[in-house]
């Protein structure tokens, strides 16, 4: 069923990670109704809209740090290109970031 998709674990860590934040937001937004705020994004958010806007900046972080992997390794002078596991810490600090201070 899952044949698709090259499952590695940091993949199912991070799909999993998201499926946790939706769940987790349903929840609360049911228990506390959330109402509109402005932080350091240029436009009044719900808690729905930080965590959408969090997870689109996770994806790319995600994207652009396996397409850059390999120059890092180059610019860096790595003997192997950097986990992946950075680029999953630095986009979850990032969806922390945005739903706090967003």
């Amino acid at each position: 069923m899952f044949d698709w998709m090259a499952w590695t674990t940091p993949v199912a860590v991070f799909f999993s990670c998201i499926a946790l934040m939706l769940a987790v937001m349903t929840v609360w937004e049911i228990k506390s109704p959330t109402v509109l705020r402005k932080g350091f994004l240029p436009i009044a958010t719900t808690r729905g809209d930080r965590l959408f806007m969090g997870l689109l900046a996770a994806g790319y972080i995600n994207l652009a740090f396996i397409g850059l992997a390999g120059k890092f390794a180059e610019w860096f002078g790595l003997q192997q290109e950097p986990s992946i596991w950075v680029s999953f810490v630095f986009s979850m600090v990032m969806v922390a970031l945005i739903m706090r201070s967003g």
